[in-house]
């Protein structure tokens, strides 16, 4: 077998990498470790423990809840409205909508307390929506819609999704069966994109979130900020590890579900009736080019 030869460049970026991932994942590790110890001024020696876990999740569960209803309510809310705001923009390419899509990036440009702020200004005198966790829904989904709108609006533009809608239409597909049937099934790649990122985003957001919230409506980077705040480093940093036990499993399901499907789009089962949308992307089979006429080629003379 033939050795593959590396030079100096190859070890010099896996140096580099490992050196960026050492950066971003050793003051996590040392975060969670100190979450596991009896005392964190003395290290492992006074012994590992599941006590401060337990203190949390006794104090702030309701916090842990109360987030995951938000993201989930928040990644409903930008897939009603963003994918579509990104059909209606990948369709009819103008400077409004050009326009339409800058002004939705603002939110993100903008900071999140400047945010906060004008939706108190602008919603604050109704004391039944400042007190309810939806007015800390709606300042999520002011900062999450841009990137569901992004990532569904790039997949849009690179598959051609007005000639797609052509091709439905001459098929006799109405509006509605052109977006269900083709436009979705064929965006589902960039919508699971922006979902991992609107539920990301929304259960880690802090800005937005400590100037919306109130004693009854405190979320989870909140109820983190005031554990490490008001009481001991342990408490804030098993804080730290229920984060995690909340948030990474559900990003590993959002990962599998996406890597499913587009396994399913690459290997679709045999004898599997083919919806409109995979007609209008799937190459011809064995069967469809039988059926097209053949050149025909001059038989051989004999002397």
């Amino acid at each position: 077998m033939k050795t593959i030869r590396r030079g100096s460049a190859y070890w010099a970026q896996l140096a580099l990498t490992l050196l960026v991932c050492a950066f971003m994942t050793v003051p996590v590790g040392l975060s969670v470790l100190a979450g596991l110890t009896n005392n964190i001024f003395v290290g492992l020696e006074s012994g590992l423990t599941l006590r401060w876990v337990g203190e949390v999740w006794g104090l702030y569960r309701n916090t842990i809840f109360l987030s995951l209803l938000i993201a989930l309510a928040c990644l409903a809310c930008t897939l009603v409205l963003g994918v579509p705001a990104a059909y209606y923009m990948a369709l009819r390419r103008s400077r409004m909508t050009r326009l339409i899509e800058e002004l939705l990036m603002l939110p993100v440009a903008i900071p999140g307390l400047a945010t906060a702020l004008g939706l108190i200004l602008l919603y604050g005198s109704l004391s039944w929506l400042r007190t309810s966790w939806v007015f800390i829904l709606i300042g999520h989904v002011l900062f999450t819609l841009p990137f569901m709108v992004r990532s569904v609006l790039a997949i849009m533009s690179a598959i051609d999704i007005r000639t797609l809608e052509d091709a439905a239409a001459s098929l006799g597909a109405t509006r509605m069966q052109r977006f269900f049937t083709v436009v979705l099934p064929n965006c589902r790649q960039g919508i699971l994109a922006g979902a991992l990122m609107v539920v990301t985003l929304s259960v880690g957001e802090f800005n937005l979130t400590w100037m919306l919230h109130t004693p009854t409506t405190q979320t989870l980077p909140v109820g983190l900020a005031d554990s490490y705040a008001s009481m001991r480093l342990e408490i804030g940093s098993a804080y730290t590890i229920v984060f995690f036990l909340m948030i990474i499993p559900l990003l590993v399901v959002m990962q599998l579900v996406s890597a499913l499907g587009a396994r399913a789009r690459r290997h679709p089962l045999p004898d599997t009736p083919v919806p409109l949308a995979a007609s209008m992307t799937a190459p011809p089979d064995d069967a469809a080019r039988a059926s097209q006429p053949q050149p025909q080629t001059e038989a051989p003379r004999h002397a």
